[in-house]
């Protein structure tokens, strides 16, 4: 195995920023470049911090974005980049507004809308953190694969074993290590694997790509599925993302998700993230398509 093959943390981290710094074409139009040894569907945090990052391109720096909403359209291809247009549809006095259109090959895989907004006060009040045990001591979710790595289809364990720019450090049973149904929420810790640079844009464009890891697996808690053996299919539809205050993804922060609802095909899940001090940071809420399929492998 060479060391391209098995990165070190911080060129994980590098190549998650060299993922995240959009080429500027001109004209409002922008280019993420493809995942170095992607293999197949672009994951769909990829396409949001890209997006992201595309239309904060657009926006002074001091109005930072407060919300995104995107909807997934088709599954992007790593094998090419991925073209980003910006349309600038208000630059108010307090907000701004784009909207931001992903395509490939000529055909849109991502629609997106994120507003903007000067920072200003006002009345101030947030949930409290859950009572969860802390990420110092817990084992990250690549330790526990390793020793659950027989429930998983051999088709799949190269894909899951691969090492990530996001470590998560789960407060409780994950899908994946079965153990019967149970209610549909979820804790876990994550951050980036090393040091980030200081800049604001950088910390929530890596908020943005972590946001889309864990929150859909919490629909089928229930349920006693999970995608990681193969036997079922989970498809993001849609993603929003809320940023209420300031903080740093290189440091500890906490997201937990619960499913409030699961049917027709589809599963509802909502996440508050906190940073490790108890504030809560960002917001996000997904839906996605949950179907069973046969087992493979």
């Amino acid at each position: 195995m060479t060391d391209n093959d098995n990165p070190n943390p911080q060129e994980l981290v590098a190549r998650l920023l060299d993922l995240l710094d959009v080429k500027d074409r001109g004209g409002d139009r922008f280019e993420g470049r493809r995942k170095i040894g992607g293999m197949g569907r672009v994951f769909g945090g990829q396409v949001i911090g890209q997006a992201l990052a595309s239309a904060e391109r657009t926006v002074p720096h001091d109005r930072p974005v407060h919300s995104l909403h995107a909807y997934f359209l088709r599954g992007g291809n790593e094998d090419h980049a991925i073209d980003f247009k910006i349309d600038r549809d208000l630059d108010g006095g307090s907000f701004s507004n784009r909207r931001i259109v992903a395509s490939q090959l000529g055909k849109p895989i991502l629609n997106m809308v994120a507003s903007f907004h000067r920072r200003e006060s006002g009345f101030r009040h947030a949930a409290p953190m859950p009572q969860v045990p802390g990420p110092e001591g817990l084992a990250s979710e690549a330790e526990l694969l390793r020793l659950h790595i027989a429930k998983v289809p051999d088709s799949r364990r190269e894909f899951l074993l691969r090492p990530r720019p996001i470590e998560l450090r789960p407060a409780q049973r994950m899908p994946w290590m079965g153990g019967g149904p149970r209610e549909p929420v979820l804790y876990t810790w994550f951050r980036a694997v090393s040091s980030l640079p200081d800049d604001p844009r950088i910390h929530r464009a890596v908020l943005a790509y972590a946001s889309d890891m864990t929150l859909l697996s919490t629909a089928t808690l229930p349920h006693e599925i999970n995608w990681a053996d193969g036997s079922m299919m989970a498809i993001s539809l849609d993603h929003a993302v809320w940023f209420h205050d300031d903080f740093r993804a290189d440091e500890w922060l906490l997201y937990a998700c619960e499913s409030p609802w699961a049917d027709r095909g589809r599963g509802l899940n909502r996440g508050l993230i906190f940073s490790q001090d108890g504030r809560l940071v960002a917001s996000a809420t997904q839906e996605g398509l949950l179907r069973s399929i046969a087992p493979n492998g």
